[in-house]
């Protein structure tokens, strides 16, 4: 299967209402023309889970600032005052979740775990509503696995066949959310052919990644 397409391409997979799951770090490893594709179809209604929404003018924070999500999974907000006010109005559902069980999550969701179990919450508004186990006379809060429709994903180099590289901390969330979801698009900065990147440096393979936009 031919897996280079159009970033209008790809986007017009992704409708109203789905849960999508988006790469990046305060939009360092974000996939920027899958998103500016994704602002010019109006699509709207969307869950996001992400690391953070970034700004108000990069990353995941435009499509917060074009009222396109609906809900958010994320460990952050504070950099982009738009989600706050959003949440604060009503106009935003987020869950806060620690950002290493958010990573947890996600991995648990594309490795078709149950959940994990954490520590990390315990008695704070993060337990409210979850469930407590207790292992060996200690309580771990149980925080249940995400998956998405789609995973939007950044990585720094691609062959044609969907492996991706990733340059430093562009890494992040990418890797494991391409496990996590139905259909992952996968943007690159540079396209090489099959083969050229040597497998020990391969850190999302082929087989997790449906498309591909340079």
């Amino acid at each position: 299967m031919k897996k280079l397409i159009e970033p209008c391409e790809a986007v017009s997979k992704i409708k109203d209402g789905m849960t999508l799951m988006i790469g990046g770090f305060l939009a360092n490893g974000t996939p920027h023309k899958l998103i500016d594709a994704l602002i010019a179809s109006g699509v709207k209604n969307l869950t996001i889970v992400c690391n953070d929404t970034s700004y108000p003018d990069r990353g995941i924070g435009r499509l917060i600032a074009a009222k396109q999500v609906k809900k958010l999974y994320t460990s952050h907000i504070g950099t982009n005052p738009l989600s706050s006010e959003q949440m604060n109005s009503g106009e935003l559902e987020i869950e806060f979740c620690p950002q290493g069980s958010l990573a947890e999550r996600v991995r648990a969701g594309g490795n078709g775990l149950g959940g994990i179990l954490t520590p990390t919450g315990l008695a704070t508004m993060v337990a409210d509503g979850k469930q407590i186990i207790n292992v060996d006379g200690k309580d771990y809060l149980l925080e249940k696995p995400i998956r998405a429709d789609v995973a939007l994903i950044k990585g720094s180099k691609g062959d044609t066949s969907g492996n991706l590289t990733y340059y430093g901390t562009s890494q992040n969330f990418n890797p494991l959310m391409a496990t996590a979801a139905d259909l992952v698009i996968a943007e690159v900065d540079e396209l090489l052919e099959v083969g050229t990147i040597a497998p020990e440096n391969v850190r999302t393979p082929a087989i997790f990644v449906d498309y591909i936009v340079k």
